[in-house]
């Protein structure tokens, strides 16, 4: 049999290769021609605007799909570039409509500013994606020791610009690059020897350092909720492959997959050279080191204005922005960067941010922000108009008093840290003096790990029509966990003055486990009045402003991962996300300590193993946990008004 299939694998091959060149050769009938025209060009009489696709060739030959759209009539007009992984097309085609403000409206377009300045967009598919030729790489590193070719976002964007200026006629030859996410991801890499033209950046929400606390981990915890994103940007060119619903309650299927990694393989990852990066690298090693976009421009000295955006409740890439803040502002001799914090979730200052879940801010903060600070921040720059005021170094929402605040540094104002004492008869003290030998206990098991929001949970997606309220999660109502018994939970006073943070709370937990890994969850909230008459719904809240997740093993350090010593009281100290917040009198502040935050996080299996993407059932463990008297949160306690 096995002969016969050799003597005949030579005509099979013959056969097939006919069969692709009959294919590629089609007929052609003259007698009943084809009714679709070879390039359809569509007439644009009465649009507002031209719009013109083009292929931009980079410096190995490699050509990038780019739409350039010019607002009629335009001369000497500065450019607005986005890079995008997300098809360039769809982020300017949100209706079909002669109105360049319509097509505009939707991600990833502060519309109501591109088109009522007059810049020229121009939308480019990265390499590898959609219309763009080439690789895909995901964060595709700079030239180094992670990618030996001759090019990267930063080298794509220089010879972008570089032919945008040199080809488009209506342009003053000034480029600026605003994106958000991975898009705000970009203008980062742009600062990296950035080319002339380049004169301003927006980077909003940007992907900075995926493994300390952007997209993929926060503190060494695997945040598989992005799994699903994965799969469908990685394994095809143009976003084809689905993650498939299998279950209405997310909870259940990833519980039911058990580990990350019997999940992946379960929904085919493994053909992605990225999963096989990031389930290979569970610790903060130098293939994330040397990705860490904070850290590469530490090094740099950034020449080019750059607006920095963060949002206080961004559920995807909350570490981002603060960051790069913290590496770049204190080298910043010629006033170049900018720091703006809104009450947003991720990419929110693009749309209506007069609301956010449950919360009402009294304004749209989103249109405020992008007319009185993006809008002359631009113009400022682009359009090299001197008379347009300089915005101020930081403009920052303060949530609870709902006010703008204009400051000259990040945080603003006399900053003195308090301790937040976790102390028994499970209050939340501030000040005084700990306790060194009580502590509070609970059983955590990883057979019901605590939901990180109240189920059935939805799948991860922005579609609100699908019930799909992920952008969201993060105001989420936490009274649900409180009253769990596997969570620890301390609470304050009623308030009877205001007490304003601004900066980065931290957590300090003393605590002990009988396993010998663990997870560790801190969440500072503001629990409203019992009754809140203006806003029924907010009746005893509990609003979360800052909350992150530690994963035990790391806490002798992220790149050096170590078994704990079971029911020992060890030290463990990480940041929250930055906040800009005031506890208001009648109020009372709350801390939640839990060891799971799930499904947005996979189980700790609280046994050390190797590499817990690779953990099996019988790892998985119930665990004794005490939080120690001696825990705190240090707020950076706002002593004088700024």
């Amino acid at each position: 049999m096995t002969s016969h299939l050799v003597r005949l694998a030579p005509l099979v091959s013959a056969l097939a290769l006919a069969g692709f060149a009959h294919a590629q050769t089609a007929p052609q009938y003259s007698e009943l021609p084809s009714e679709t025209p070879a390039e359809f060009k569509a007439p644009d009489a009465g649009f507002n605007y031209v719009k013109q696709t083009v292929m931009i060739p980079m410096r190995d030959g490699t050509k990038l799909n780019t739409i350039i759209i010019v607002p009629k009539g335009v001369q000497n007009a500065p450019i607005l570039l986005t890079r995008t992984p997300y098809d360039a097309s769809s982020l300017v085609n949100h209706s079909d409509s002669s109105d360049l403000e319509t097509i505009l409206t939707g991600y990833d377009n502060a519309a109501d500013v591109i088109a009522g300045e007059g810049y020229i967009r121009v939308v480019q598919d990265v390499r590898g994606k959609y219309g763009s030729e080439g690789d895909y790489v995901m964060n595709r590193p700079l030239h180094g020791p992670l990618n030996p070719t001759p090019v990267d976002h930063s080298t794509d964007t220089y010879d972008t610009i570089d032919w945008l200026t040199k080809n488009v006629p209506e342009t003053n030859g000034r480029v600026g690059i605003i994106g958000i996410s991975y898009d705000g991801f970009l203008p980062l890499m742009a600062l990296v020897n950035p080319h002339p033209a380049l004169k301003v950046a927006v980077p909003m929400n940007p992907m900075v350092d995926d493994w300390m606390g952007d997209d993929w981990f926060h503190n060494g915890a695997f945040r598989q909720i992005n799994m699903s994103y994965m799969l469908e940007q990685v394994v095809t060119r143009a976003n084809t492959a689905k993650w498939p619903i299998t279950h209405y309650d997310d909870y259940d299927m990833y519980l039911r997959a058990g580990s990350a990694g019997a999940l992946g393989r379960e929904r085919g990852l493994e053909q992605s050279g990225f999963w096989n990066k990031v389930v290979a690298h569970p610790a903060y090693d130098a293939f994330w080191q040397q990705q860490a976009m904070d850290r590469i421009l530490a090094s740099r000295p950034v020449t080019v204005p750059t607006l920095l955006v963060h949002s206080y409740w961004d559920a995807e890439d909350i570490y981002g922005a603060i960051a790069v803040w913290k590496a770049i502002k204190p080298h910043d001799t010629g006033n170049n960067v900018f720091l703006s914090l809104g009450p947003w979730s991720h990419g929110g200052a693009i749309g209506d941010g007069a609301t956010l879940g449950t919360l009402k801010f009294g304004s749209d903060t989103a249109l405020y922000w992008r007319q009185q600070v993006l809008r002359p921040f631009l113009a400022r720059y682009l359009k090299g108009d001197a008379g347009v005021p300089a915005i101020p170094t930081v403009t920052a929402f303060e949530t609870g008093t709902n006010k703008w605040r204009n400051l000259t540094a990040w945080p603003g104002g006399a900053i003195e840290p308090v301790a937040l004492r976790l102390a028994a008869n499970q209050k939340a003290v501030l000040g005084g003096a700990a306790d060194a030998k009580g502590y509070d206990e609970y059983v955590s098991d990883p057979a019901k790990p605590v939901p990180f929001r109240q189920r059935p949970i939805p799948p991860y997606g922005y579609d609100e029509a699908k019930g799909q309220t992920w952008p969201r999660w993060l105001v989420d109502d936490q009274r649900e966990a409180s009253g769990r018994t596997d969570v620890a939970t301390f609470v304050s006073d009623v308030l009877t003055a205001p007490v304003k943070i601004s900066g980065e709370p931290v957590a300090h937990l003393v605590a002990s486990t009988s396993g010998t890994d663990s997870d560790w969850v801190v969440k500072l909230i503001d629990v409203y009045p019992d009754q809140v008459g203006s806003q029924p719904a907010l009746g005893g809240y509990q609003l979360m402003v800052a909350g992150d997740i530690f994963r035990g093993r790391y806490r002798e350090g992220f790149d050096n991962p170590k078994a704990l010593a079971p029911n020992k009281a060890l030290a463990y100290r990480f940041g929250l996300p930055t906040a800009n917040h005031v506890f208001l009198p009648g109020h009372r502040i709350m801390v939640q300590v839990q060891s799971s935050w799930f499904p947005l996080y996979d189980r700790n299996p609280q046994t050390f193993v190797p590499n817990i993407f690779f953990a099996q059932p019988g790892d998985y463990r119930k665990a004794t946990q005490r939080i120690y008297h001696s825990s705190y949160v240090e707020l950076p306690l706002v002593k004088a008004a700024p």
